[in-house]
């Protein structure tokens, strides 16, 4: 999006002068045309009258003489051509005039008015209307500057914030007194979008200072352990010991990079694979790897055969991460269902369950219900956040379902529709 960023007093005064000097020159037009019809309406009816008069004192026998000189005035000629030819009257020589011709028995009558009084005003009118639309524009542009300032005041606090917290003096805001206005909206707007801003930086702070210390742990134990190996004599019967703490707090730190590297990924828009999953397939595989892990333990899946457009490896991950952290809540004697239907898996167990206040705050990064246990088993309090990330991704969601006994996750996907199980010979 590229925005016009022309000056926004300078197109409002240039706007509203501009329609001001429309209107003024319609107006100029419209009162010249006006004042010069009803100029013509006067003449004519004034021309009527003499014609009228002439007309009645020809045919009363007023001698043609005698009615040149009744209807001639300062502004009325009248002239009578006699039928053997003579002219009786002056006929105006030069200068506007409107000229009307009647034909009188054997007589021919002439009148003719006088219109250059009716020019002159014509012309001051003109001149006038000019001056005083000039006047009015100049007037109108030096109160614009004032009023369109005055106006727009709102736009220049936005600046002066905008520019405020980019210098980094954070909190400001313009808090508009109404929001049903434009600028009452777009300051509502703005202020809406400093708070999802600064919330977000603070989230993004408070993750790193939390990654930080997270990563500070392993690394401090794999310093202290290969400073400690180094240190120590080469038939020292604890280098064996030593090694296996350097090689697990390795991993660790590991897990950690590779969990903060998939946040990472998905917060940047991470491009998923796109094919056909079968969700009952990867809740049977996840079954088997469980057991392979911990044989004793109990785990089972149910349902449906179901098809998703997706990426089977990171649902696989998403399954595998809320299997493992069930099976870690519930102990070695707990048990873990996997239930697969129309809208997606169900992961649920006995354990302890979750209280309701946390059902939504787990999902955070970096949170752990059981901090002790957690750092023990090597989570980094980032898997279900990442879990979270993967299911959004696909377009469906991950919640922890409320429910009287354990825990219960719900993934809930765009599915495709039951998938019809093969025949097996």
């Amino acid at each position: 999006m590229n925005l016009r960023t022309v000056s926004l007093r300078r197109r409002v005064a240039v706007s509203v002068l501009l329609v001001l000097f429309l209107v003024l020159v319609a107006l100029v037009i419209s009162v010249d045309r006006a004042f010069e019809s009803l100029s013509n309406r006067d003449v004519d009816g004034v021309l009527r009258d003499a014609e009228t008069r002439a007309v009645q004192a020809l045919m009363h026998g007023t001698p043609p003489r005698e009615v040149v000189r009744q209807l001639t005035k300062r502004n009325v000629h009248v002239t009578i051509e006699l039928p053997n030819g003579t002219v009786v009257g002056t006929a105006p020589e030069e200068g506007p005039y409107q000229r009307k011709v009647r034909n009188v028995g054997a007589n021919r009558v002439t009148l003719y008015a006088d219109t250059e009084a009716i020019s002159q005003a014509q012309t001051r009118l003109r001149k006038l209307l000019l001056m005083l639309g000039l006047g009015a524009i100049g007037v109108t542009g030096l109160l614009m500057i004032i009023v369109v300032r005055r106006a727009l005041s709102p736009l220049d606090a936005m600046t002066s914030l905008a520019q405020a917290i980019a210098a980094g003096h954070r909190g400001g805001r313009l808090n508009p007194s109404r929001t049903d206005t434009e600028l009452g909206r777009t300051a509502a707007a703005f202020d809406g979008m400093l708070d999802s801003l600064e919330g977000s930086e603070q989230r993004t702070r408070r993750f790193v200072a939390d990654a930080a210390h997270e990563l500070r742990t392993p690394i401090t134990g794999v310093q202290a352990v290969a400073e400690a190996l180094v240190q120590a004599p080469v038939d020292s019967p604890d280098r064996d010991q030593m090694s296996f703490l350097l090689v697990r707090e390795a991993r660790r730190a590991g897990r950690l990079v590779d969990d903060l590297l998939a946040l990472a990924q998905l917060d940047a828009g991470y491009e998923m694979q796109r094919e056909p999953v079968d969700l009952m397939g990867l809740a049977e595989a996840e079954v088997a790897r469980t057991r392979f892990v911990a044989p004793d333990f109990d785990i089972a899946a149910s349902g449906e055969p179901v098809t998703v457009i997706g990426d089977g490896q990171r649902l696989a991950q998403v399954l595998a991460n809320l299997v493992d952290n069930a099976r870690q809540a519930t102990g070695p004697s707990g048990a873990v269902r996997i239930s697969v239907d129309s809208g997606g898996f169900t992961v649920s167990d006995n354990g302890p369950g979750v209280p309701e206040a946390e059902r939504e705050r787990i999902f955070d990064r970096l949170v752990r219900l059981d901090d002790a246990r957690d750092r023990r088993s090597g989570g980094s309090g980032l898997g279900l956040a990442i879990a979270r990330g993967v299911v959004r991704a696909h377009g469906g969601d991950l919640v922890c379902l409320p429910s009287e006994g354990g825990a219960v996750f719900r993934v809930s996907l765009p599915v495709l529709g039951p998938q019809v199980e093969p025949e097996r010979g």
